[in-house]
């Protein structure tokens, strides 16, 4: 049976983007996007999303102040009538809290901008280049509690070269995210873990 997936982002969405060109482009495609959530009613995500006919959902969080808890309920409500079977983080700048994360183990991935364990959290391009790291990469890995912490489920790794900057290596991850989630995605709708490894 085809997985319904989810899809969280707050900004642009590239890698959204990316994605959902992989599910829509075979008819084989063990997942097919269902939703597309943000908490930023302006994000690109939203109104690219409405164009190709997905739908949308915005929960703005501001309205929640410090309370996540509801955040997230409202989030839960909101992606109730479109019954996904996944959820995929893809730029997602919130934070979620256990009671989420638990709800949804096993269900819900996230790619992030460095070869974890290295570089959990935010500005992983300046940290690979101040640390001095001859590669630099991406990873997918199932969401847990813990921050950029989880099963890793697929990593795409680059030289550095002597010239990057966070800049450049920023853009050229981003390349490889492209790559990486999509084909990752496609395993784990299907049901297989094993870990992806591509080179850039």
């Amino acid at each position: 049976m085809t997985k319904r997936v989810a899809i969280f982002a707050s900004g642009g969405g590239s890698n959204m983007r990316a994605l959902v060109a992989d599910m829509t482009a075979a008819a084989d495609h063990p997942a097919q996007p269902a939703v597309v959530l943000s908490n930023n009613a302006d994000a690109g995500c939203i109104a690219w999303a409405k164009g190709q006919g997905i739908a949308t959902v915005v929960v703005d969080h501001r309205p929640y102040g410090g309370d996540r808890a509801a955040f997230e309920a409202a989030m839960m409500q909101g992606l109730a009538p479109h019954a996904p079977d996944i959820i995929c983080l893809a730029g997602f700048m919130r934070k979620l809290t256990a009671g989420f994360t638990d709800a949804w183990a096993g269900r819900m991935i996230n790619i992030h901008p460095s070869l974890l364990p290295k570089y959990k959290g935010l500005h992983t391009h300046a940290r690979a280049l101040e640390a001095g790291d001859a590669h630099h990469g991406c990873t997918v890995h199932e969401v847990t509690a813990a921050l950029d912490d989880g099963p890793i489920l697929g990593q795409a790794q680059i030289d550095v070269a002597p010239g990057d900057t966070a800049a450049t290596l920023a853009a050229r991850v981003l390349v490889l995210e492209h790559r990486l989630y999509p084909a990752v995605l496609r395993r784990f709708a299907a049901g297989d873990r094993t870990p992806i490894n591509l080179q850039g």
